[in-house]
């Protein structure tokens, strides 16, 4: 393989993995945006999805599309539960007391996960076999292709979802201005549980499509949620379109490092660029809000 072709097999990679951490990144975004706070429990409704998913296909044999619907509503209630039982009778508290809130919530749900599921890591079946396909000297497997076609279409839903729902735009308009929202007669703490409830759908679906390449586990949301908050501070804290262009970015330049200089590198690279981006641009690629979904100047 030349080092072209070794470039773009890196490339591919890191657009699939790339692609888990826009969607994760998301998720951190919509909760910011009404809330104003970190949700670090983000990255277990990442694994609780996968591991829902690999439930619901190995274990009591459903069909895909079943076992997907299943595993995200799952982690939608979870999302729902955690909002209602542990953010919401805080609600009056500062953000630094919610932050808290979630990372202990994060510890709760991965000991439940821990509970149900053991500490043994799960295989889940492609969704469409497992026959490699060269791209100019390089390969992918079919996995890969379902990973960018649901990515991108659970992106152009959710854009949807924010200009052609009266909820989706009483969640942009307390994302600008929660006290304005209010006194338009919207009811802000419905918008933040919907916020929570979107947010676990979008970690279940990137832990979904990306549990057939790598195992589920129940200590994996630590990781997948720390680069997804790299990747939403890369792109713009608070911006939507900049959470995807971080999570797209990350993994690129993730798989990159990893095959260019070392693999032993590769999670510590995504916290070289959080470091890099903090010191040298705090507010990321894009300004803050600029780039929010559906919100952009025309």
């Amino acid at each position: 393989m030349t080092i072209t072709e070794q470039i773009l097999q890196y490339v591919l990679s890191g657009l699939v993995m790339g692609s888990s951490y826009a969607l994760i990144a998301l998720g951190f975004t919509i909760i910011y945006n009404g809330t104003n706070i970190i949700n670090f429990a983000q990255g277990e409704f990442v694994v609780i999805g996968s591991l829902l998913m690999v439930t619901m296909t190995e274990v009591y044999g459903l069909p895909m599309p079943l076992a997907f619907i299943i595993a995200v509503a799952g982690t939608a209630l979870v999302a729902f539960a955690l909002q209602r039982l542990a953010i919401h009778p805080l609600r009056n508290s500062n953000a630094m007391t919610l932050i808290i809130v979630t990372i202990g919530a994060s510890i709760v749900l991965r000991g439940i996960s821990m509970f149900i599921w053991g500490k043994d890591a799960y295989a889940m079946r492609h969704f469409s076999g497992e026959e490699p396909i060269e791209i100019f000297g390089a390969t992918i497997l079919p996995q890969s292709f379902w990973v960018f076609g649901i990515t991108i279409a659970a992106v152009v839903l959710l854009q949807l979802f924010y200009r052609k729902t009266l909820m989706g735009k009483a969640m942009l308009a307390t994302a600008v201005n929660k006290t304005a929202a209010r006194l338009m007669g919207i009811n802000v703490e419905n918008v933040l549980l919907i916020s929570f409830v979107v947010s676990g759908a979008l970690g279940a679906t990137a832990g979904i499509i990306i549990a057939p390449l790598n195992l589920a586990k129940y200590d994996a949301g630590v990781m997948l949620g720390l680069k997804g908050f790299c990747a939403c501070i890369l792109g713009g804290l608070g911006s939507s379109g900049g959470a995807i262009i971080g999570g797209i970015l990350l993994g690129v330049i993730e798989a990159l490092g990893a095959g260019l200089i070392s693999s032993s590198y590769r999670d510590a690279i995504a916290f070289v660029i959080l470091l890099l981006v903090l010191f040298v641009r705090p507010q990321g690629l894009a300004p803050l809000k600029e780039m929010m979904m559906g919100q952009e100047k025309q």
